[in-house]
Parts: C-alpha cells; sequence; structure tokens
C-alpha cells in the first residue's frame, strides 16, 4: 500500500455552517489508499477537534500545502458514507443551498457523528497468548478472578467473547489485568455479514387485488429501470396493499426496498403490518429510537441484513445495500420538509435517489400536491389510480352543519350530539377532529379583556390543564397560570375557545358511559403511548377519540362510523396561498378514516362557511376537480407547479436590522433578478414577526425556470455569507412548503 507523497491533499467536510470544504495533510504514515471519498476522520478545527467526512483527495491545495494542518485520525476503514450517498448529498447541498458538510453529517446516526467508534460492529474477543498457556496457575493464587478466568480461557484456545465471559462471572477488570501481565490478548472481530435474502419471502398470503389494485399493481411491476409512479387512491382503497405485493416481487429479485410514512405515530403500526406479512428482517429508523438503535437498523441496512427499512424523513438517508425499491406514503404530507436547518424535502430528495439507483419510486396518496398532481397529469410522472374503497366498505356520506346563529354546546350541534349518541349505542366508534392542542387558546381576563402573550413570540400563550400552566407551543415558553389580569388586576380569567383537553372533558360529561381517548402531542410523548392508545382502539369497544392531525394520517379504524370536523373554516381563508389546499388534504384525510369497515361512515362539518365556493366543489365533486380548480388559480399567478419559489429569511433581536439587511440584499440582488427573469417581493415580515426573541423577515424569490432561479440563489448565498457576519441569522428555503 503507498504512503502519501507531498503532493497529496485531503479535502474534508466539515459540520460547519461555511459552505466549502477545509484541506488538511494526511499522516505520513497511513496508506493512500485509505483515503476514501465517505471515510470519517477526525481533524483540528480552530480550538476543537471535529468529526468530518473525506469529500475529496487533491495533489496541491490554493491556500499553500505548507499553512495546512494535518488530519488527527482516520476513524473508517471502508467509508461510512458510501458512494451512491456521497453523490445524493452533493445534488442535496447544491439545490437546497446548504452547506455540504452539514448534509453530510445529516447522512449519518448522531453516534457516527459524534464519537471516534467505527460504524462497523465489532466485539472483543480475548484469547490466550503463548505465555497465558504456559505459566502455573499457582502464580495467580492471590488474583482468584483472574486464575478463573485463565481456566476457562485454557478450556477455549480460539478465544471468547466479552459477552459470553461476563456470564462466566469475569470482570472487564480482571481481563485487562491479565492482559496487562502478558497473558491475554484482545482481538477486535467482526460479525460475519448475514445477508437476509432467503427462498421464504411471505409469512402470510397476500390479500386479493381488485381489478383497479392489479392494474396498478402490474404498472409498478411492468418493467425495471427509473420512473416515478403516482398511485392516487382514495382513503380506504387499499394503496397498502399494493405498496406490499410490489415489495414482495423487489424481495424476490434479491433487493432491499425503503418505506416512508409521515409520522412517527404510523411507524408501529405499518411495522407491525410489515412484520406480519413478510419473513424477512425489517427495520425501523426513525426519531424515536434511541441512539443506538437508530445506529444497529443504519448497519443493518448497510450491510444487506434487512430487506425492508421503514421510516421517517430521515430514513431516506440509510444506505442501502442492494436498493430495489422506494415507496413514500401520504407524500402529500408536510412533514416530508424539513422546516429548520437543512430544509430538504424527503419526498422530492428520494426521487432524485431513485434516479440515482436506476429504481422505480411509488407515491401514495388520496390526496396528492398539487406539483406531484401536475407531473402526473402532464406525463412526467405515471398516474395510477384507485377510485373505490377496497372490499366493500363504501365511501363515507358528508353532511355539512351550518352553524350560524346555532346554540352549541360545548361547541358541538345538536344534530352532531345526536349522531354521536345513536352510534355508540350501536357500539360503534366516533373520532372528533380539532387540531388545537391544549385546554384552550387563549385565557382572557372577562374584565378588560387582556390575554397573556408570549413574551417572546407575537403569539397568544395556550392555556393547558394537566398540568395547568400557559404554554407557547412556538418557542417553547412555560409559565403557571396567573392568578391576576396583568393590566387591569383582576381575578376573573377565563380560557376562551377549546383545543383537546377542554373537548375531551367536555365529551366525558356529556357521554359519560363511554370511554374519551384523546390522542394528540401531548398524550403520546412517552415511549409506546401511540401503541397502548392505537391498542384500546382496535379492541373495538364503543369509545370517542378526540384528537389532532395525528389521527388524520393513514390509520385504520374498522370501527369508527362518525367523522366530526368541529371547525376548519380557519384555513379557507389563511394568508398562506397553500392554505386551502392543506386544509382540502386535511379535511379528506379525517374524513377517510369513517366507514372502513363493514359499517357505512358518516362525515359531520360544522362549518360558519357552508357556500364557500372550493368547500362545495370539494364536497359536490372530489379531490381531483377541487386541484383543478386551484391549478387554475396558480397558473394565473405563476406560483406553483407553474413557477419556483425559494424564500431568503433573515432574523435578528433587533428588527431594524433584520429588515435592513434583507433590503441590502434586494437591492444587490435587483439587477441580477431582472436580467434573469426572476421576481423579488419583499422583504417582508413573516406571518409570525417574532418568534423565539428573534424578529423575522423574509424575501421571496420566484422564477418561471429552475435554472435560472438555481444560478441567482448561489450568487445569492456567497453574497448573503459575506454580508450578514455574525449578526444575523439567515437562511435560505428552496421550494418552501409554508411561508412562514
Amino acid at each position: 500500500m503507498s504512503k502519501p507523497g507531498s503532493h497529496t491533499i485531503v479535502q474534508v467536510a466539515l459540520p460547519v455552517p461555511l459552505r466549502r470544504t477545509f484541506d488538511y495533510l494526511p499522516p505520513p504514515d497511513l496508506p493512500v489508499n485509505l483515503l476514501q471519498p465517505g471515510t470519517r476522520v477526525r481533524v483540528p478545527f480552530g480550538q476543537r477537534q471535529l468529526i468530518g467526512i473525506i469529500h475529496g483527495v487533491i495533489p496541491h491545495s490554493e491556500y499553500g500545502d505548507h499553512k495546512l494542518k494535518t488530519l488527527h485520525q482516520l476513524l473508517d476503514e471502508e467509508p461510512a458514507v458510501p458512494a451512491p450517498l456521497l453523490a445524493l448529498c452533493q445534488w442535496a447541498s447544491t439545490y437546497y443551498q446548504h452547506p455540504l458538510g452539514e448534509v453530510y453529517a445529516h447522512a449519518l446516526p448522531t453516534l457516527l457523528r459524534s464519537r471516534d467508534a467505527g460504524w462497523e460492529e465489532v466485539s472483543s474477543r480475548w484469547q490466550l497468548t503463548q505465555k497465558g498457556r504456559l505459566i502455573g496457575l499457582d502464580q495467580l493464587a492471590r488474583a482468584r478472578r483472574q486464575r478463573q478466568a485463565l481456566e476457562i480461557l485454557r478450556q477455549h484456545p480460539d478465544g471468547l467473547h466479552q459477552p459470553l465471559l461476563q456470564g462466566f462471572g469475569i470482570s472487564p477488570a480482571s481481563l485487562q489485568g491479565l492482559q496487562e501481565k502478558g497473558l491475554l490478548e484482545q482481538h477486535q472481530d467482526r460479525p460475519r455479514r448475514q445477508h437476509w435474502q432467503q427462498e421464504r419471502i411471505l409469512a402470510e398470503s397476500p390479500l386479493t387485488l381488485n381489478d383497479e389494485q392489479r392494474l396498478a399493481l402490474e404498472a409498478i411491476n411492468a418493467r425495471a429501470g427509473f420512473r416515478t409512479l403516482l398511485l392516487e387512491g382514495v382513503t380506504g382503497s387499499g394503496k397498502t396493499e399494493v405498496y406490499l405485493q410490489a415489495i414482495e416481487r423487489c424481495l424476490r429479485l434479491g433487493r432491499q426496498a425503503l418505506v416512508l410514512v409521515p409520522e412517527i405515530g404510523l411507524t408501529p403500526q405499518t411495522l407491525h403490518r410489515f412484520q406480519n406479512r413478510f419473513a424477512v428482517p425489517v427495520v425501523s429508523f426513525h426519531s424515536q429510537l434511541s441512539d443506538r438503535e437508530r445506529l444497529t437498523s443504519w448497519r443493518r441496512a448497510r450491510q444487506g441484513e434487512a430487506a425492508i427499512v421503514l421510516g421517517t424523513r430521515s430514513a431516506l438517508f440509510c444506505p442501502l445495500e442492494n436498493p430495489g425499491l422506494i415507496v413514500i406514503d401520504e407524500e402529500h404530507d408536510l412533514s416530508y420538509k424539513q422546516q429548520d436547518g437543512f430544509r430538504y424535502h424527503a419526498r422530492d430528495l428520494a426521487v432524485i435517489r431513485a434516479r440515482q439507483a436506476d429504481i422505480p419510486i411509488v407515491l401514495g396518496s388520496a390526496t396528492p400536491t398539487l406539483e406531484t398532481l401536475h407531473n402526473a397529469r402532464s406525463g412526467r410522472y405515471e398516474h395510477l389510480q384507485l377510485s373505490r374503497r377496497a372490499g366493500s366498505a363504501t365511501p363515507p356520506r358528508f353532511r355539512v352543519l351550518d352553524i350560524r346563529q346555532k346554540a352549541l354546546t360545548h361547541g358541538l350541534a345538536p344534530e352532531l350530539l345526536g349522531e354521536m349518541e345513536q352510534r355508540l349505542q350501536q357500539k360503534q366508534q366516533v373520532l372528533v377532529f380539532i387540531n388545537r392542542r391544549g385546554y384552550a387558546p387563549v385565557l382572557m381576563c372577562h374584565d378588560c379583556g387582556w390575554y397573556r402573550e408570549c413574551p417572546h413570540c407575537d403569539q397568544r400563550m395556550t392555556c393547558h390543564a394537566s398540568p395547568p400552566h400557559l404554554h407557547c407551543h412556538h418557542c417553547n415558553y412555560q409559565q403557571p397560570i396567573p392568578r391576576h389580569c396583568g393590566r387591569c388586576n383582576s381575578t376573573d380569567l377565563r380560557p376562551i375557545g377549546q383545543g383537546t383537553e377542554r373537548l375531551e372533558d367536555n365529551l366525558t360529561s356529556l357521554f359519560p358511559k363511554f370511554p374519551v381517548l384523546r390522542i394528540d402531542r401531548d398524550t403520546t410523548q412517552r415511549k409506546q403511548a401511540m401503541s397502548r392508545h392505537l391498542e384500546r382502539i382496535h379492541s373495538g369497544e364503543p369509545c370517542i377519540l378526540v384528537g389532532t392531525q395525528m389521527l388524520a394520517k393513514g390509520h385504520h379504524f374498522p370501527k369508527v362510523t362518525l367523522v366530526a370536523i368541529c371547525d376548519m373554516d380557519s384555513g379557507l381563508f389563511a394568508a398562506d396561498f397553500r392554505a386551502t389546499e392543506h386544509t382540502a388534504q386535511l379535511l379528506l384525510q379525517v374524513a377517510g378514516r369513517a366507514g372502513r369497515g363493514r359499517e357505512p361512515g358518516l362525515v359531520c362539518l360544522q362549518t360558519h362557511q357552508p357556500a364557500h365556493p372550493l368547500l362545495q366543489t370539494l364536497l359536490s365533486t372530489g379531490y381531483g376537480e377541487f386541484a383543478t380548480e386551484l391549478m387554475a388559480e396558480r397558473r394565473l399567478l405563476g406560483m406553483p407547479p407553474f413557477g419556483y419559489l425559494a424564500l431568503l429569511r433573515a432574523e435578528s433581536t433587533d428588527p431594524q436590522q433584520a429588515s435592513g439587511f434583507l433590503n441590502e440584499v434586494e437591492q444587490w440582488l435587483q439587477p441580477l433578478a431582472q436580467a434573469s427573469g426572476i421576481e423579488l417581493w419583499g422583504p417582508a415580515p413573516a406571518l409570525m414577526p417574532r418568534k423565539a426573541r428573534r424578529y423575522r423577515f423574509q424575501l421571496m424569490l420566484r422564477g418561471e425556470q429552475r435554472p435560472a432561479l438555481q444560478q441567482l440563489l448561489a450568487r445569492a448565498v456567497q453574497h448573503l455569507g459575506e454580508a450578514a457576519g455574525h449578526r444575523i441569522k439567515w437562511s435560505v428555503d428552496v421550494d418552501p412548503v409554508t411561508l412562514d
């Protein structure tokens, strides 16, 4: 193996907010062939030591070789980030205008970003040296434990691994003592890779497909190579069964499948369904696993020991030894877009990964985004449709409840309460949806109208009852419930409106004979909490489910026959141009929980806007026609999918600094933008101008051509880095899904 010469420079990408790589000299005794892109190294960086990723090796540094520091340690014998993922990260860094080192770090489990340990699993094996085999046991008479270890190891000449020795009662201290005396030597063994491939793929027989499902499956399996397929199917149409049977064929070809779901809460039930169906290893990857558990899943996926990887957004970066299929379930969901730091969209990046790997990708949804639907209708994606529910289930019936001038009981219409009582008496389940956590959205003084605002955000604090406190859900600031008004000192403070906690209390008093289960972020924080809720729901006992959008995503509740939507009006008039689309998707996803079993379903929608044209279109003609009308509006405005957006955001504790900075950027960009055909809108305050003590402003860039926008962004990012210094926190959001 050749040693580094005088013309070997290692380019290292570091997890720092600088859009460049850093040049280092390799240690003189390190073989050049180990300096592979994707390998982790420990390097000096200022007063710190950081773990970075080798980006490349070059003959000379533009900074002068004599000025370079030497990297301290090579951490991997084989690259931790394999070549396909390196290519994906490099594409993502360029497209999303994010520092390459931070993107590489995002592709590694937490333990590999912060520790020197190698990514390959190793175990310590202790074996006798020649001296240890020959020494008399009487020489260890005073070290009883060491003598016992020596006796055991003499019976195992090939040595024993440390866990087995611990089972014999031998401590690590005894082994180290024998090693210091030269009686033992320690070996680091890598376990043999156990590839998942086997003849038996299925643990249970697949379900029988209807004609539409069969045609969709045939289309997915029609040919090899990269294709993007939109599987648009109404809720309950059996999209998951199509996924499962497409994955079965992928596995029979000896290849791995990657499946992304939007919510952690969906992962356990989806994992259970996959494990029941397949007789091959299935691993999960999401943030509720421990760091060690995530590393184990990552290793098994990379080494080909796992046949199927199932996870949320971050699972996109799991390395696969032999990928064959990617599935993105509920592709419309906002959670696929990272909203801070590295602001990538997992769905869009998954399409790039599939293209680079030359494999098919399936995007599934009952309510596809307008961008995905446009790609399908224009022929860029293959469009597969499931227009009816699987089996004997029928679509739910909608009933719009006009609550204008109505006397409501705890915010619920009399007709709705009657329907709930009837369903519960028939031993069915009811789902009540309200997309608002806490007890009440505001605590108000009845005498003067004062309400408590978050001291750090332009937002009212939410009142929680269990435990009693006020909570800002935007910056996580919390405080005890005040006893007096902050303005007039009155003690008459009242919770106004209702969230999931208050609705739970009210429904418990209205229906005392039936359990009320609340499912929101507050009740599902603990590990296995969501699984326990789902077990109780699937037991089939009549009950009332109260929850937020966590209940809207992909759950199958056969006994739910009534869905009540308390208030969706705010989404029809929000400032974000995508709000109507998101509201429609959420409404239909929630409605899709009704009537998935033998009994027909009913959806009751309470509204003050029963004649709203988009609401009427959605309920009378369905999501397809609704989307067509929205796309006509977007085409007139030149908004996605008929234009491309990016946001430049700036934050500061001083509002003048943040707005002044973006004004300077806008003036600098204006002539470049005009020459490129790019429009600049703003700068303007964010929809929530102050958040977590920082004032936020944004400048929107809109273009008809993506390459022109990307070229302008690249120049803007360079200027932003030079102009901002340390006084301004700024970021770039390419293809934003919200404008706040």
